[in-house]
């Protein structure tokens, strides 16, 4: 004898289970790889550290 299966429960499994093929495609074609993610990183931290270079010091001039 079969077993009794809850047809929406089935379709809902299904739909989620072709999402979820869906996101594993995305993730292979528009992932960004170990290193794309280091080099961005790096760059943030440069541009940080120049901001932070330029940053002008408040309290040296009394006159302001």
């Amino acid at each position: 004898m079969a077993d009794i299966v809850n047809l929406r429960q089935a379709r809902k499994q299904r739909k989620r289970d072709e999402k979820e093929a869906g996101a594993s495609q995305n993730r292979i074609r528009f992932g960004r790889s170990k290193g794309e993610k280091a080099a961005e990183t790096a760059r943030r931290e440069q541009a940080a550290r120049l901001l932070d270079g330029h940053r002008r010091e408040n309290g040296g001039d009394a006159d302001a």
